[in-house]
Order: structure tokens, then C-alpha cells, then sequence
């Protein structure tokens, strides 16, 4: 298990991920056989960047929550949730978002939520063929699959990373991305860094929850809701640009 978070400046109470880095290139993004909404399976290259290690947790966010009076979302005090190293819950896009501006004015650094094609690169660690981030092996066969998620997300962290570095990649919460969501999109994506549709109705996430009956989605599987919505199963990470 690795260490969720850090104190960057104590007295200020702001606690700064952990973030890895994402190397530059193309990779296959989609699946062939997945949704309609996952096809066609198209080469995207992703520009270098870092994404936070961990979902941002309750430590984290409520540092965000005192910096700015904020109102705490449903299920803040609720036990099944409220672990300071459990994945905040019910946050909206608009929430998630404002973390992640006042997170970057806080330590003057860019950070962001990442994107539909940023979050599928990074979840695959690196190997493109596979369904999954360990593979194709069917979820059931993860470690202590049986006993997890019952009431709730896990804390974060406690099992074993991606190729990349991330942990809970594809499983606990749902993760809001960036983008607008199209289930046409793919149609029409550009080559290089998409960003998806200039509009839209619902944000685009990715990744599996607690909730489902299936708990990790695979890397490809896209999902949205409406950006005010406030899910018990919806948490996210932070991305930041990199240069050079």
C-alpha cells in the first residue's frame, strides 16, 4: 500500500497528491468489442502529463471544504463513506472541478481533471491489447474480489498498482473526466489530445464502482451523468499538464 497523500503546506491545510507521470505517445483507444459508444477502435496520442495516484480522498477534499466554507457534499458523515482515506463521494463535475481550481491556486501549480483519452492511457498502464489494467482475466479473479465494496467504496491504495502507477485504476468510484460526452464521438475524434465535443448534456467518466454488479469496469467502458448530479458512487482524480 502506498501513501494516499502528503501535507505540502501544513499550516495552510492543503494536502497535494501524490501524482505520477504519464509518458507521451499513441495508443489504441476504444474497444472492438465493447459498447457502440467504444468503437471505432482509433490511434490517439496523448501528450505527456500526470494523474494523481490515488482518488482524491476525504483528507484531501475537506481541506478544500474549510479553505472555502464550502458545503459538504451528501454522505460526508455518513460511516459507510467517510473515511479520511476513502474517495470523496457525491461531488459533482461543478465540485470536482472547483477542487481542482482552488487546489491549483492554492500551490500555484495547473491542476485539472484529466480527459476521456488521458484517463484510458493511463488506466492501461502501458498495455494496449488488454481489456482491463491487469489484463483479461475476468474481475472476479482480482484479489479478495469476493469480500470488497460491500456498503461502500475501500479505502484507497490498499492493493496493488498499474504500470503506470495508479491504484483503484478501473475499480471503487466512478471518476468524472473533462470532457463533454458523445456516445458518437469517436466518429470524429482528432489524432492528437482530444478533448471531446465543444458541448453536451452529461460529462463523460470512466472507471467501476462499488455500486454495480460488475465492480471494475473495463479501461475502455465509458459512462456520463449530468454534471450537477451528486452520486454516492462518483468520486474522481486530478490530472496536470506537463512541459518538456
Amino acid at each position: 500500500m502506498g501513501t494516499p497523500s502528503r501535507v505540502s503546506e501544513a499550516e495552510n491545510g492543503i494536502i497535494e497528491p501524490v501524482m505520477v507521470r504519464v509518458p507521451e505517445g499513441w495508443f489504441a483507444m476504444g474497444c472492438a468489442t465493447g459498447r457502440d459508444d467504444e468503437k471505432p477502435v482509433h490511434r490517439v496520442w496523448v501528450d505527456a502529463f500526470e494523474l494523481g495516484a490515488y482518488q482524491v480522498t476525504n483528507a484531501e477534499y475537506g481541506c478544500f471544504l474549510a479553505a472555502t466554507s464550502g458545503a459538504a457534499p451528501p454522505c460526508w458523515t455518513d460511516a459507510n463513506f467517510n473515511h479520511p482515506q476513502m474517495p470523496v463521494v457525491a461531488v459533482s463535475w461543478h465540485e470536482a472541478t472547483g477542487y481542482s481550481e482552488w487546489l491549483s491556486g492554492a500551490t500555484k501549480k495547473a491542476y485539472r481533471l484529466p480527459t476521456e483519452a488521458e484517463w484510458e492511457r493511463a488506466a492501461r498502464g502501458g498495455s494496449e491489447a488488454f481489456l482491463y489494467p491487469w489484463g483479461d482475466s475476468p474481475p472476479e479473479m482480482v484479489p479478495d474480489y469476493a469480500k470488497r465494496w460491500k456498503l461502500g467504496p475501500e479505502l484507497v491504495g490498499l492493493y496493488a498498482p498499474n504500470g503506470y502507477g495508479l491504484y483503484n485504476a478501473g475499480d471503487n468510484v466512478h471518476e468524472w473526466c473533462a470532457d463533454w460526452y458523445d456516445d458518437g464521438y469517436y466518429e470524429r475524434s482528432p489524432e492528437r489530445n482530444p478533448r471531446g465535443p465543444q458541448s453536451g448534456r452529461r460529462r463523460a467518466s470512466r472507471g467501476g464502482s462499488w455500486r454495480h454488479h460488475i465492480k471494475v469496469t473495463r479501461t475502455a467502458a465509458r459512462s456520463s451523468i449530468p454534471p450537477e448530479f451528486q452520486y454516492a458512487d462518483y468520486g474522481f482524480r486530478i490530472a496536470r499538464s506537463v512541459h518538456g
